[in-house]
């Protein structure tokens, strides 16, 4: 369709986020879209010597026309989409032509649910702020809706971005490369994502984003109106992390002041009025609008165990290798709970299966291990198919995925036929009253449960396999899952809210507000840890500290490190904490794990233990993964380590922080480094109690004893620890001996005695240690004065 010059028809009347200046722009180009005169002459349509192209494509030169020509932000029709999509040129990618394998890839689009609802969507789209999308998981929504916004918003054209949030950095990776190969474009170019520690974009030619929720908050911290984004997609909202619950907040009070703004709210069938409620304020109705799409599913047959089992691990692997022998061909889909687990239970059924295999009882069987902290590369491998029989006519093969409950919702597997669900997953659980986090395993919701069995009908009917009694079903699971908010420790989440200028923390709008007596507890954090003043005000420490992506205590510690002269170090340091585990102990290889353990061992403590592994992993780096699996380290973590410290080094060098080292051979070396690490955690400090090897926490008075996994030479008086470990009996674990002197001197407000009851053990050790350094101030003091009136008779005798 040609267009009409603007100088010799009426303008049309743009909507308000692309209105140009009201001074009248120069007259365009004949055959000119005005809407693209600020793009580069391939993306409008022109050829470089400034000629228009016509509607075919082609100009009176022979050159491209973008198929974007014409088009008009927020008003592109369905038709039009389509049109882009089946035509043969990339508008997105320099006009190149679309490759085969996009054309193929289309095709599958096609067949999608949500792709049936394209005009439904648009339509809600265009006409409304804020739209919820219901979708059922493998309907394609977290592929395909964002490709469908870009269409219509055009976000190219005025150099912003499409924003898509995920809960999970698995998901946003993989997402984003399967997105970036349906639309024909280099991933980290027009399509990218964003993670903590990894930004997969290109500034300037990134249009569409998938990030983590996290991320999109932290961005808001330095852009509260998040103007670089025309759209925001905030995905698998169900989950209701902690991280999107805020966002939904910020983003309903965003969305008021920038109605340029489109938000498009993205859950599973869970509760989605409760969404439409949310989000419904001055809309027609007083709810939000929705789009509703069911997804591809085939019935599932559903099987409960006649009795509970006493060890789910085991019951699961039996149960993979029973479908593997008796069952029609279909992969499996095996949950349990976290990595360690996962590798022990890919391990068990590897060898098992190997064996089925050789005495031809099964086919082959490929068993692929799904978490978060697992590489790219090897997070694709569940895409794989499954092997091929081992002989012409054999038994054919069967492909095992073992996935934490990242596989639930977030990633949809093809080929899935049977499912395994044990009934448990690793949450987040924060008791306030004594300020212990914990990752406990506990049991999943019905939510959750009808989640995983719909997992299992995807391409054909299948078959459920629930490692628990339906009386348990029925009775004892929840209905859906406790929102991350009302069962987090939330001073980082706080912190945040301070920084985007949120002081009424109580009255901020959460879709569920925590409990009032978890915000004073991070706001009493923050303020010990001397981020926030009296009046509740950032510190300029606290200003930094909210832009580290890191925990308080962690980025407190990191912060003050360069007082100590232990920045390099430190920054070592919280890299190997927030990383996976680094050490493996496989049950076969126990006591030589513990020996290669031992060599890295430091005797005052786990945190210098880490600092060992580190330096020894960078001083053996050209050969690492041979040198971590004869060390039996985790190469991937200490890889993963090397990244993080690389990224916080950067935020060091942008606050101007120094980056130094005490000699190694100075006595102070190890000593300035747990000062830093004091500075850090002095909330997080036991006192041994009596001689039984037991400990008393400070200020929570919680009984607890070391880990197994502790490098301690002996038990210490006093220790600072990095996770409180909650199970029947209580453990601190990544403990490093400290002094007590350092606390009165890093911490004397939260170290004064008279905060403690009165019958207090750890009141009476403060005490004794205030008097002995006053005692001995005391004596110098007067051992001085006497010093003084020799040396005044001695003077006055002469």
């Amino acid at each position: 369709m040609s267009v009409e010059p603007p100088n010799k028809r009426p303008r049309p009347s743009m909507p308000s986020d692309i209105a140009g200046p009201s001074t009248p722009a120069p007259p365009l180009p004949p055959q000119e879209n005005p809407y693209l005169a600020h793009l580069p002459p391939h993306l409008r349509g022109m050829s470089t010597n400034g000629v228009a192209t016509g509607a075919n494509g082609v100009n009176g030169t022979g050159k491209v026309s973008s198929p974007l020509n014409g088009l008009v932000p927020r008003r592109v029709t369905v038709d039009q989409a389509k049109a882009i999509m089946d035509g043969g040129i990339n508008p997105f990618k320099s006009l190149a032509p679309f490759s085969p394998a996009y054309r193929k890839i289309l095709d599958g689009r096609k067949n999608l649910p949500v792709y049936q609802k394209m005009q439904e969507f648009l339509t809600v789209f265009s006409a409304n702020q804020i739209t919820v999308m219901e979708g059922q998981t493998g309907s394609g929504k977290t592929t395909q809706i964002p490709q469908f916004v870009c269409y219509s918003d055009l976000p190219m054209l005025r150099g912003k971005m499409v924003a898509c949030t995920q809960p999970r950095r698995v998901a946003a990776m993989s997402v984003a490369k399967r997105v970036a190969d349906e639309m024909d474009v280099q991933l980290g170019k027009q399509v990218g994502y964003s993670i903590r520690f990894e930004d997969m974009t290109e500034q300037g030619t990134t249009f569409l984003k998938y990030m983590t929720d996290g991320m999109l908050l932290r961005e808001a911290m330095n852009d509260p109106k998040l103007e670089r984004y025309s759209t925001i997609i905030l995905d698998e909202a169900h989950e209701r992390t902690l991280a999107t619950d805020i966002l939904m907040g910020l983003l309903k009070d965003v969305a008021r002041n920038r109605p340029d703004l489109k938000i498009v709210v993205m859950s599973a069938t869970l509760d989605v009025a409760k969404f439409q409620r949310y989000f419904g304020d001055g809309t027609s109705g007083g709810i939000a609008p929705v789009v509703k799409v069911s997804g591809r599913t085939f019935p599932v047959e559903t099987f409960f165990t006649q009795e509970p089992e006493t060890d789910y691990v085991e019951a699961a692997i039996r149960t993979v290798l029973f479908i593997h022998q008796a069952e029609d061909t279909g992969d499996v889909l095996l949950f349990l709970t976290g990595e360690e687990e996962i590798e022990d239970a890919c391990r068990k059924i590897r060898a098992e299966g190997e064996e089925l295999a050789n005495k031809g009882l099964a086919g082959p069987l490929s068993v692929i291990p799904l978490y978060s902290s697992l590489p790219p590369f090897q997070q694709q491998k569940i895409f794989d198919p499954a092997p091929p029989p081992r002989v012409s006519d054999g038994l054919p093969g069967r492909k095992v995925v073992v996935s934490t409950n990242i596989a639930e919702t977030s990633l949809t597997i093809d080929g899935i036929v049977y499912v395994v669900d044990p009934g448990f997953c690793k949450q987040k659980v924060y008791n306030p009253r004594i300020r212990v986090e914990s990752l406990l395993v506990s049991p999943i919701s019905k939510a959750s449960a009808m989640q995983r069995a719909g997992r299992a009908g995807r391409t054909r009917p299948g078959k459920c396999f629930r490692l628990y009694t339906e009386k348990d079903f029925v009775k004892e699971l929840e209905e859906q899952t406790h929102p991350e908010i009302l069962r987090s420790n939330l001073a980082n989440t706080v912190l945040e809210l301070i920084k985007l200028g949120i002081k009424d923390l109580v009255h901020f709008d959460y879709m569920d507000a925590p409990a009032p007596e978890t915000i004073m507890r991070a706001l009493e954090l923050l303020h010990y840890l001397a981020a926030l003043d009296d009046e509740g005000n950032l510190t300029p420490l606290g200003q930094i500290m909210a832009e580290f992506p890191l925990d308080p205590q962690l980025a407190k510690m990191l912060i003050v490190s360069p007082e100590f002269g232990c920045s390099n170090e430190m920054l070592s340091l919280t890299a190997m904490l927030s990383v996976p585990n680094a050490f493996m102990r496989p049950a076969a290889a126990k006591k030589e794990a513990d020996v290669a353990k031992a060599q890295f061992t430091h005797p005052d403590g786990d945190h210098l233990t880490l600092l060992n592994v580190y330096h020894a992993y960078k001083s053996n780096e050209s050969e690492s993964k041979n040198w971590c699996w004869q060390n039996f380290l985790n190469a991937r973590s200490l890889a993963q380590a090397d990244n993080v410290r690389t990224q916080l080094k950067r935020s060091m060098e942008r606050f101007d922080l120094e980056l130094c080292s005490t000699a190694w051979e100075d006595k102070n070396y190890w000593n300035n480094i747990r000062q830093a690490l004091t500075c850090g955690f002095f909330m997080q400090v036991a006192h041994k109690e009596g001689e039984k090897g037991s400990y008393l926490t400070v200020k929570d008075n919680q009984v607890v004893r070391l880990h197994l996994s502790c490098g301690l030479d002996t038990t210490p008086e006093w220790v600072v620890y990095n996770e409180f470990v909650l199970t029947t009996a209580n453990f601190i674990r990544t403990v490093t001996e400290v002094r007590p002197e350092w606390l009165l001197e890093y911490a004397p407000q939260y170290f004064d005695p008279a905060t403690f009851p009165d019958n207090s053990e750890t009141r009476r050790a403060l005490q004794r240690i205030i008097t002995k350094k006053t005692g001995k101030y005391a004596a110098v003091a007067n051992g001085a004065g006497e010093e003084a009136k020799k040396k005044k008779k001695r003077k006055a005798d002469k």
